[in-house]
């Protein structure tokens, strides 16, 4: 399964995890647990980032529920939950 959709699935089932460090980004931002909902589900991967001991990394790129332009940087943990590392707008 590709990896864009193993995030979706995550999304749709729930199993997906929000770091503090995103909390307080997406605090910042003025963003919800369904704007990171919407940018993965509708989103396109932007970067691959492969060198990262923890697992490798995605940014995802796209549009929150409000229409602005937004990332979020993810990985699977060795549980197969989604980590939402950190969540911005542009």
């Amino acid at each position: 399964m590709r990896v864009l959709n193993r995030m979706r699935q995550a999304i749709c089932e729930q199993r997906y995890r929000i770091s503090s460090h995103a909390n307080e980004e997406m605090s910042n931002d003025g963003l919800l647990a369904v704007d990171i909902e919407a940018i993965i589900l509708r989103g396109k991967i932007a970067r691959k980032f492969t060198h990262d001991l923890r697992g490798t990394r995605y940014e995802i790129m796209g549009e929150t529920t409000d229409g602005r332009t937004g990332g979020v940087v993810c990985r699977f943990l060795p549980s197969n939950v989604l980590l939402i590392i950190t969540a911005y707008v542009l």
